[in-house]
């Protein structure tokens, strides 16, 4: 496949398009908000938000959505999505956005991973694991340059591996899940009512409270016996953490984590595993999906 292809983004606070070129240039971008009340409306501006960017850029060769979910089989919907946007749920993206060739659709964290393998924190690398740190904890595994989606697209939700059991169950019936132990969704919890968001508690833990020291370092300090089991099922070169929690919060997270990593990880003739964060920022996911299109069309 030659040309231009665009990558679609379905976050959970904006929707972001992005038309890369074969060769990897960002052409043109866009966003629009997504919007929970108006979740059913979403297809058609995303639609109207494509038109207006081929203006710019001329007829897409291929177009790619990432959103989250698991993705069918065929890779043109997702089969299974709940929560706030489970209207898109079985949505036909290409009838959708008016195309005749099909949308090829990527789960968001996987798309993620792709992008960043092409252009950013993994590039030329053929074994890596990304992992999203937000709200909650998205994940993606790539091996031997490709990313696994598994038997039924569940691959690679590494945010849902129990830490510890018995523990409280997560979203997906996980107990004591990675998620549940840095996830944005339960920092006030965590902290007992302390903190109301992630960004706060880094914030504390930076002015050196020691309430927020003692919560972050247990959460930084689960992160990486994570990281380290993931390490030894998986054996990437490299991890990339992204999301906003990891941007953010810059070497406040990653001077404990590796600490905390030379503690637990297992290191045959001292290979270690790199551990950077995510450079492409929110695009990530729209670049990839862009480049999951391209794939898929080749």
């Amino acid at each position: 496949m030659t040309g231009v292809a665009i990558g679609i983004d379905i976050g959970g606070t904006y929707t972001k398009l992005v038309a890369v070129s074969d060769a990897g240039e960002i052409l043109a971008r866009a966003r629009l908000p997504t919007d929970d009340s108006a979740a059913s409306r979403l297809p058609a501006s995303t639609a109207n938000a494509l038109a207006r960017l081929e203006t710019i850029v001329g007829p897409a060769a291929a177009v790619g959505v990432a959103c989250p979910g698991l993705v069918r089989s065929d890779g043109v919907a997702v089969h299974w999505m709940k929560g706030r946007l489970d209207v898109l749920e079985g949505l036909d993206w290409t009838a959708a956005l008016q195309r005749r060739a099909p949308v090829r659709v990527v789960n968001d964290a996987q798309a993620a991973l792709k992008g960043e393998s092409w252009l950013g924190a993994g590039r030329g690398c053929r074994d890596v694991v990304m992992l999203t740190l937000g709200t909650g904890v998205g994940g993606a595994i790539m091996s031997g340059g490709r990313v696994l989606t598994g038997n039924t697209g569940r691959a690679g939700h590494l945010g849902h591996i129990a830490l510890q059991v018995p523990g409280d169950k997560d979203i997906v019936n996980t107990p004591g899940s990675l998620e549940d132990a840095i996830g944005n969704c339960t920092v006030r919890r965590r902290s007992h009512g302390r903190f109301e968001s992630t960004e706060a508690l880094v914030d504390a833990y930076a002015q050196g409270d020691p309430i927020a020291s003692q919560v972050w370092q247990g959460s930084v300090m689960r992160l990486a016996a994570a990281l380290a089991s993931i390490v030894n099922a998986v054996d990437p070169a490299r991890i990339i953490l992204g999301g906003g929690i990891a941007v953010r919060a810059g070497d406040l997270l990653m001077a404990p984590l590796r600490t905390w990593m030379d503690e637990y990880e297992w290191r045959p003739h001292d290979t270690g595993v790199e551990i950077v964060v995510a450079e492409l920022g929110d695009e990530a996911g729209a670049i990839g999906a862009a480049r999951h299109a391209m794939e898929q069309s080749a």
